[in-house]
């Protein structure tokens, strides 16, 4: 079970027992809150013995400290000043909440002397905290270190000079949290609990913060002409659904921005069948339309001032008797036609005809789709950047700012018409798959010919998504990655 945090935020804090967390810089300056939580004056003294310097992230843990008012007090580095990134301010949060362990009560002090901190750092500590505390564990009948002492709840205190402008922040914070903590949760579900008319589902509970949600079922994708999808869907019991989410937050007639997710709820290749090992994590193929999801949260959340559609491609990949074969041609929504080569490029199929959908309903001013699409890109970029492919560069350019900005990393590939003539088919207009060289790009062609004019970029989360390094902030198998890069893109680019 994980802790449940109770954030306030307070010029100081009552000191009575339970831990106090403080910051402090490389250097000779003190920690911040030093004066309160540690009179007597341990902490210089314990700090030389165990060569304490205030290396970034690297904590020093007092177990009841001589003269302090609290039970243990942690101290944690956050390296020098002149290096201090705003996302270094949430790793320092994520610290702050793997130090708290089973404190019933905690008092994080912010204000480290040589810091100009101000309410969206003191935040993002909070937020820090906030996502290290997320853990999947709904399925486990015996807690892992059940024998261990558990705190449901945790007061937390963070002890800062503007109490007030923190506060304001931590709206926007909580907003984030909860809405990389709701596409973690998605990503993480088994597929027997989340198919595609549960996930859309999901989707309708947005309603509760005043997003307008409509959900497609398969009879209404067959009159608008939606063949790609179907045709993925074909194969399975579990009918397939798109969830269109709608953000009225900006001016009345101001022209929306769109997200597209793939959600391919359990992908087993289809006809084109994957290997036995590791397809238990091809229920996470559905992190692009999670992330879209927990997008949506946020913005509604935090009241943001744009107007903003998102569209969810709900499906589930099946290898029965009714499933598509390669060889199949289906016909878009678009109206152009696609041989199929391979059942396991399902996620373009899907992508396609909610890009064409989102183009055509919304006339959006752009269209972002991500999807863990290709194997490919894991190649190219292991887990540490998404793949990015667009057709506008001011809007490749704000995608990679806002990607340094939250540390939910980018890299840009390329796209061009070389590379889309591996994918023209000789009996239809385009087939799914262009092979193995360039699988990630000939993905990327594929999908730009629903786009049209307009200005879009693709994301291929597949290294990111699920399965992606633990880090400070981070210590689930769905990482939740997107919504933190694309709400930044947002709040930094588009809102009035």
């Amino acid at each position: 079970m994980f802790a449940k945090y109770q954030i306030s935020f307070a010029k100081a804090a009552r000191a009575e027992g339970g831990l106090a967390v403080l910051l402090k810089l490389a250097g000779d300056q003190p920690p911040a809150g030093a004066a309160q939580a540690d009179p007597a004056g341990v902490f210089d003294k314990a700090a030389n013995v165990a060569e304490f310097s205030g290396r970034s992230m690297n904590v020093l843990d007092m177990i009841a400290p001589h003269g302090s008012p609290f039970d243990r007090v942690a101290v944690v580095g956050l390296g020098k000043q002149a290096s201090l990134s705003a996302h270094d301010w949430l790793r320092a949060g994520g610290i702050v909440g793997a130090a708290a362990k089973a404190a019933a009560k905690v008092a994080v002090y912010v204000d480290a002397p040589g810091i100009a901190m101000d309410g969206e750092k003191a935040a993002n500590v909070a937020l820090g905290m906030l996502l290290r505390a997320y853990s999947f564990d709904s399925y486990k009948t015996k807690k892992k270190d059940e024998d261990e002492k558990v705190v449901k709840t945790v007061t937390v205190t963070i002890v800062t000079a503007d109490p007030s402008a923190a506060k304001a922040a931590f709206v926007a914070a909580q907003a984030v949290a909860d809405g990389v903590n709701l596409a973690r949760e998605l990503v993480n579900l088994p597929p027997n609990v989340l198919g595609p008319v549960e996930f859309a589902a999901k989707a309708k509970e947005l309603e509760k913060l005043g997003v307008e949600v409509d959900i497609l079922t398969e009879k209404e994708m067959k009159k608008l002409g939606m063949g790609a999808l179907l045709g993925v869907a074909q194969g399975s019991v579990k009918p397939p659904r798109i969830a269109v989410m709608h953000w009225k937050g900006g001016k009345a007639k101001e022209q929306p921005i769109a997200f597209v997710g793939k959600g391919v709820t359990f992908d087993t290749g289809g006809i084109s069948i994957k290997p036995g090992a590791s397809m238990e994590d091809m229920k996470g193929d559905m992190g692009g339309a999670a992330a879209v999801t927990g997008l949506m949260h946020t913005l509604a959340a935090r009241k943001a001032k744009v107007n903003a559609i998102g569209i969810i491609g709900l499906v589930e990949n099946m290898p029965d008797g009714n499933a598509q074969r390669p060889g199949d041609i289906v016909t878009s929504m678009s109206g152009q036609t696609i041989e199929i080569i391979n059942t396991d490029a399902e996620g373009r199929l899907v992508l396609c005809d909610a890009l064409w959908y989102a183009k055509e309903t919304y006339k959006p001013r752009f269209m972002i789709n991500l999807a863990t699409l290709t194997g490919a890109i894991l190649v190219a970029l292991g887990n540490l950047h998404a793949g990015l492919f667009s057709n506008n560069d001011e809007l490749a350019g704000q995608l990679l700012a806002a990607g340094e900005e939250s540390q939910e990393k980018l890299w840009r590939m390329p796209l061009s018409k070389d590379y889309d003539k591996i994918i023209d088919s000789r009996f239809a207009d385009m087939k799914n798959s262009g092979g193995r060289h360039a699988g990630s790009i000939t993905a990327a062609q594929f999908l730009q010919r629903f786009v049209g004019d307009t200005p879009w970029a693709h994301l291929d989360i597949a290294g990111t998504a699920m399965g992606s390094p633990s880090s400070e902030i981070n210590q689930s198998w769905g990482s939740g990655y997107g919504v933190r890069l694309l709400d930044q893109l947002v709040r930094a680019n588009f809102e009035a």
